[in-house]
């Protein structure tokens, strides 16, 4: 008799953004066939006994840097699905700070056919939304992007932050396509201006680096960031909020109908500046800088909440001797994160911070409805991709760099302890990981496309495309 399934995850407790039950699930074609009891499940050619765990739709990560083409000595896209894979990651958004920077189709089809090769993950490509692209937006829009992203802060590849002028056009253009945009949101001239001057004074404490970015820096460019969405009707994400003080801003412009969405990262929940003066201080530069202790608790409640929308990491890989300088300046910015970020969250949920099922909502549920890929990612309905992911809540871990499958064997969180561990990752059906093992095959993933609501641009008798005709500027490079 044919298996009338290819897979059933069976009696395992099941929890998505609005209940926890206890079903088997079976699996047909990579696709979610059937959720109930176990004895209503058609016979399979596998079976998963979960008794005893707990089955989540797979981690979606709107925001990961795997370094691939350009930069490969810190991370390439076997290693950092395989990272993502270990971490009960299902779909990566990987952005475009590569070299070369994705800035139009040839640089899209460059990197897509590398994830192609060699992902285990499914994924989604940014585009970059530069000064000297804006003419490419709709190209890459054609060719598959899962959306652009600003740097309004310098970051790794230093791709310089575009005129006011230019991102106002940017987002016009954007508000007719009808694709999100992630946004660094910092102040590029406030913080070179105040990092130089630092410099200058001879100040290099991990204090200084927050110092030079101190919050003000973030309040511009996120209040920036939503007043041109507003205008514009441009759909805008706002990528690693570090900052408490931006919490009144995000609900306003969220009253006043911005389409933003904003995450966070395990990092500025967990780690504060106090904590930058032991041995883990080097490591734990970023941008935007890890802020003070006080800051975590609104965040937290904030993300409790969900008026912070969705977790993500920041995966942010660099050499160990790159996270080594004779000052603080000179210290790479960034670490890994995409295979942490569930055992840590998980560890808060068991604290009591939030919910099992707010936490699915924010790394699932959340960044599907955000990015147009909802019913087939992000949830677990008959007929969705079987992404999911298998957690033992009880089970007990050291978190340790050596244990990464990342190239960047760093990590903040070296020896701290975690409370709920991924033991089983499925991609449309497939095991990439199981009990600590990497089964993933390069090639694997597979690209994801938004299906975005129709555009909603505003005041488009103003645009330009409407004042000067379709063609957008196309600044000169510099």
């Amino acid at each position: 008799m044919p298996h009338a399934a290819d897979l059933v995850i069976a009696n395992g407790t099941v929890v998505t953004e609005t209940a926890t039950f206890t079903a088997s699930i079976a699996v047909r074609d990579g696709l979610i066939a059937a959720i109930g009891a176990d004895a209503d499940m058609p016979p399979a050619a596998e079976r998963i006994d979960a008794a005893g765990l707990h089955v989540l739709p797979g981690v979606i990560d709107v925001h990961v840097h795997f370094r691939e083409p350009g930069m490969t000595h810190k991370e390439d896209w076997e290693t950092g699905s395989r990272a993502a894979a270990m971490g009960g990651v299902t779909t990566v958004f990987e952005m475009p700070n590569t070299n070369p920077p994705v800035h139009d189709v040839e640089t899209f089809t460059l990197k897509h056919d590398l994830a192609a090769a060699k992902s285990c993950v499914d994924f989604g490509i940014y585009g970059v939304l530069a000064e000297t692209n804006l003419a490419d937006l709709a190209p890459l829009a054609e060719a598959g992007v899962i959306g652009f992203k600003l740097f309004l802060g310098n970051t790794t590849g230093n791709l310089p932050c575009p005129s006011d002028g230019a991102v106002l056009e940017g987002f016009e253009i954007l508000s007719r396509l009808g694709l999100r945009c992630s946004i660094h949101a910092e102040n590029s001239p406030i913080l070179f201006w105040r990092e130089d001057r630092l410099k200058a004074a001879g100040r290099n404490t991990a204090a200084d680096h927050l110092l030079a970015r101190t919050d003000v820096v973030a309040l511009e460019a996120l209040s920036k960031s939503c007043l041109f969405a507003e205008w514009t009707g441009a759909r805008i994400h706002i990528v690693h909020e570090s900052c408490a003080r931006s919490l009144p801003y995000i609900s306003f412009y969220k009253e006043r109908g911005v389409d933003v969405t904003v995450e966070t990262l395990p990092q500025y929940l967990l780690l504060a500046l106090e904590d930058m003066d032991g041995p883990a201080g080097n490591v734990m530069r970023m941008n935007p800088p890890i802020r003070e202790r006080w800051q975590q608790g609104p965040l937290t409640e904030a993300f409790a909440s969900g008026l912070i929308d969705m977790i993500a990491t920041d995966h942010a890989p660099h050499t160990p001797e790159e996270k080594q300088g004779a000052s603080i300046w000179d210290i790479a910015c960034g670490f890994p994160g995409v295979e942490t970020q569930l055992p840590l969250m998980l560890t808060l949920a068991s604290e009591g911070a939030f919910s099992l099922e707010r936490y699915v909502q924010a790394s699932s549920a959340a960044p599907a409805r955000a990015w147009g890929l909802h019913g087939t990612k992000g949830c677990i309905t008959p007929g969705a991709d079987a992404d999911l992911v298998l957690v033992d809540l009880a089970r007990t871990e050291t978190l340790s760099a050596a244990r990464l499958q990342s190239r960047g064997k760093v990590s903040p969180f070296e020896g701290m302890k975690v409370k709920g561990w991924p033991v089983a990752t499925l991609v449309r059906g497939k095991p990439v990981m199981r009990d600590g093992e990497i089964l993933g095959e390069k090639g694997w993933g597979r690209a994801v496309r938004p299906a975005m609501p129709a555009p909603a641009p505003r005041n488009v008798d103003t645009q330009l495309a409407t004042l000067c005709g379709a063609s957008p500027a196309q600044a000169p490079a510099r």
